[in-house]
């Protein structure tokens, strides 16, 4: 009989122990989601952090961002992704889901936040680089962003000799420190500007914000009774050197979308 009770009690404690497996073979639990910084920029990553707890061990992490899959990396109960930056205005959906050893599949709840770009600082957009020596569809305007942030050209104008010659629309940008060649002049090209602008004559070129607020300008020779009276011809371009923030420049190379030559010659003709 003590035989037969010992044999039991084993049995038991043996069906106990896989009961309890089992029982513990479940889900993982996302406890906290937290994303820094909370209120992006167009030119801030975005780090997702989870953490996990369970019986379990998990085996893989995954962030999912407006459609979008990345691997998250951690061990124990801390997980970490990336959501690169993102254009200005762009709402941004995520969540998190984890797989644990057991097969199980846990997804948080939807996390949302919206980049947002400061206000555009214009005293960093410049005239940065103008060329009147090539064919029409060769010359051109560059504009130069000093700041941080892309700046959006949507409604930015450009006068040439007090008319206007060029409109910014909706998708052109300059990047940070970047640059933005206006190509082809008299209308060569789709985005070019629409007026002549020549090498050897006296010019107005002036840069507005799209309030209609003058912002930068760049003048060779005076108006007299109207532009565009003779002077020497300059077989390259002029430059502002350093970029965006030195006198003008006549540099032999012209370099649209790229920076500038780092020496020139000063034109006595060119107002700085």
């Amino acid at each position: 009989m003590k035989k037969i009770f010992l044999l039991s009690a084993a049995a038991l404690l043996a069906f106990t122990a896989c009961v309890k497996d089992e029982m513990y073979k479940g889900p993982s639990t996302i406890e906290k989601v937290v994303f820094t910084p909370e209120a992006p920029t167009s030119i801030s990553p975005v780090t997702v952090t989870a953490t996990v707890t369970g019986l379990q061990k998990v085996t893989s992490a995954k962030l999912t961002y407006n459609g979008k899959d990345v691997d998250m990396t951690g061990s124990g109960e801390s997980f970490s992704g990336i959501i690169p930056a993102q254009p200005d205005g762009t709402n941004v959906e995520f969540t998190v889901s984890v797989t644990n050893e057991a097969g199980f599949t846990t997804t948080s709840d939807k996390f949302s936040f919206k980049v947002g770009d400061p206000a555009t600082d214009w005293s960093k957009l410049k005239l940065n680089e103008v060329y009147g020596a090539g064919a029409d569809e060769e010359k051109f305007f560059e504009l130069y962003n000093g700041s941080d942030y892309p700046i959006k050209l949507n409604g930015v104008t450009i006068n040439k000799d007090e008319e206007l010659t060029w409109t910014g629309i909706d998708g052109e940008v300059v990047p940070a420190k970047g640059f933005f060649a206006i190509i082809g002049g008299k209308g060569t090209t789709e985005r070019g500007f629409s007026s002549g602008f020549s090498a050897k004559k006296a010019v107005l070129i002036e840069l507005f914000d799209n309030k209609g607020n003058l912002i930068d300008r760049f003048q060779r020779g005076e108006k007299g009774d109207a532009w565009g009276a003779s002077l020497p011809n300059n077989k390259g371009s002029w430059s502002r050197i350093p970029d965006g923030t030195g006198m003008w420049m006549m540099t032999e190379a012209f370099t649209p979308n790229a920076a500038n030559s780092t020496a020139g010659v000063e034109d006595p003709d060119v107002v700085q």
